[in-house]
């Protein structure tokens, strides 16, 4: 019976996506969106072929999100992740500070005691790793400079969940539990199980061991699997180290997503990484819907008719309040504004981290179970929302944007001399800059994207705005001398 019921949900959920998503895309909504009304349809508030068992299929679709940062990791060579660590410190600190801080105080002047309003402050700061990086992914927008900017904001998020964790203890009420058991709370949140110096010292050992593992014995054991030519063992091997990088993180009390980020980024520059790219692919995706497809599940109809005014008011509230606070920031870090618009909306939700430091709340008893319920709700519905804003800023507010930015002038080209001219500096050109360069060649780079432009900037390169169809800007470009010109 138990194989039999097994087989059914599997079937409920797998026919859920295919008959969903394919309908999201052709009408341009995406896939994230797609599997989330999916859920909500086989929830238990309309048809109810899933039940209490969503939240345990959530926990474990959860991994997606540790197979995703995996794979952006392969992306990003350790130099290039150095780069990146103003953005991922200043711009994530200050997202998730300001963010905490606001949201802490409209709590207080609602009237919350300081502790609960705290815990709100931290939960909601939180934004959903899953759908802004499928997104970015799948509207190609993760090279640009909003891309790079939401990247580093999440970054930034994973590693802030662990002392969001390990301060839950100290936010408990009074009210909540009896002085006894609120000594235990402290206690345990001071010392965690362990001395700080320890928990310390695991987490830089855990971290040491992971990049010397990476770097020095993951080659040769790829090389070794690899000469067996067995494409199921490599598939193995690759997620037989990942879900050891997540259970080394769980001992250590570190976040798996950020291990294998990590991984990745350390096996970035390996000759097998294209292999692993392939080998996890397939699993990332079906993971991911399946957490969406949870995420959509777990909407309490019931609640949110209940009280449909407060919970529209708090969803709404929350997402302009997070669109408001990235998008100053953006402009801060000076962001172009069609990017720090594009930077806001994806962000602007509540993140599936918000599940565990809630149960960590109640847990602490910094939360009552029907605030926790609520404060789930606002995430979820937020969450849901995203998809459909992004489609807005796509299609309404972005043709906008580019029509005003289309008068603006070409650059003024100050190099002729180059033998190569790329017209489009996107991956390909990338590429084929770096090989020339190796060579001993240079070349003048040209692209209409001003946001890629913005972005390769960030990295010393200099590429600059027009378009290649211009024979005007062609001939400021050397041209007339160039031996080569590359359309990419």
């Amino acid at each position: 019976m138990m194989a039999d019921e097994i087989f059914l949900q599997a079937f409920v959920y797998l026919a859920a996506a295919v008959i969903s998503v394919p309908i999201a895309r052709r009408f341009g909504l995406g896939s994230a969106l797609g599997y989330l009304l999916a859920g909500l349809v086989i929830g238990p508030n309309i048809l109810g072929l899933v039940g209490e068992e969503g939240q345990d299929v959530m926990h474990f679709a959860e991994y997606g999100v540790v197979l995703m940062l995996f794979l952006v990791g392969l992306e990003l060579q350790p130099s290039v992740l150095w780069r990146m660590r103003i953005p991922i410190i200043g711009l994530g600190g200050l997202q998730v500070a300001v963010t905490a801080l606001a949201v802490g105080i409209f709590c207080t002047w609602v009237g919350y005691e300081w502790q609960t309003a705290v815990a709100i402050g931290l939960i909601l700061s939180m934004s959903s790793t899953a759908i802004v990086l499928q997104t970015l992914d799948e509207k190609g927008w993760m090279k640009t400079a909003a891309g790079q900017s939401g990247f580093s904001v999440l970054l930034f998020q994973d590693i802030a969940v662990i002392p969001m964790l390990a301060a839950m203890p100290f936010l408990a009420i009074p009210a909540f539990v009896d002085s006894e058991k609120l000594a235990e709370l402290v206690t345990a949140g001071a010392q965690s199980g362990r001395p700080g110096w320890l928990s310390a010292l695991l987490v830089l050992g855990a971290v040491t061991a992971l990049v010397l593992a990476g770097r020095y014995l993951t080659r040769p054991v790829f090389h070794y699997i690899a000469k067996t030519g067995s494409r199921e063992i490599f598939i193995a091997a690759t997620l037989l180290i990942i879900v050891g990088v997540t259970l080394a993180m769980h001992a250590v009390g570190l976040s798996p997503a950020l291990g294998t980020f990590l991984a990745g980024v350390v096996m970035a520059e390996s000759e097998y990484r294209h292999e692993l790219e392939t080998s996890i692919e397939p699993f990332k995706g079906l993971l991911l819907g399946l957490f969406f497809i949870s995420v959509g599940a777990s909407i309490d109809v019931k609640l949110v008719l209940s009280e449909p005014m407060i919970i529209a008011g708090l969803v709404l509230g929350l997402m302009a309040l997070k669109f408001l606070i990235l998008y100053v920031l953006g402009r801060i870090f000076k962001l172009p504004n069609a990017d720090s618009l594009l930077f806001s909306f994806t962000l602007a939700q509540g993140g599936e981290f918000a599940f565990l430091l809630v149960s960590f709340a109640l847990q602490s008893y910094a939360l009552n179970i029907d605030l926790a319920n609520k404060i789930i709700m606002v995430v979820v519905i937020s969450m849901v929302l995203t998809p459909i804003a992004i489609v807005v800023f796509e299609r309404v507010i972005q043709p906008r944007l580019i029509n005003t930015c289309t008068d603006r002038e070409p650059d003024e080209i100050d190099v002729h001399d180059n033998p190569v001219i790329i017209a489009g500096y996107g991956r390909f050109g990338q590429i084929v800059s770096r090989l020339l360069k190796a060579s001993g060649y240079g070349a003048t780079l040209l692209d209409h994207d001003a946001g890629q432009i913005e972005l390769t900037g960030r990295f010393g390169y200099k590429v600059f705005y027009g378009d290649a169809a211009n024979g005007d800007l062609l001939r400021a470009a050397g041209a007339g001398r160039a031996r080569l010109l590359v359309i990419a």
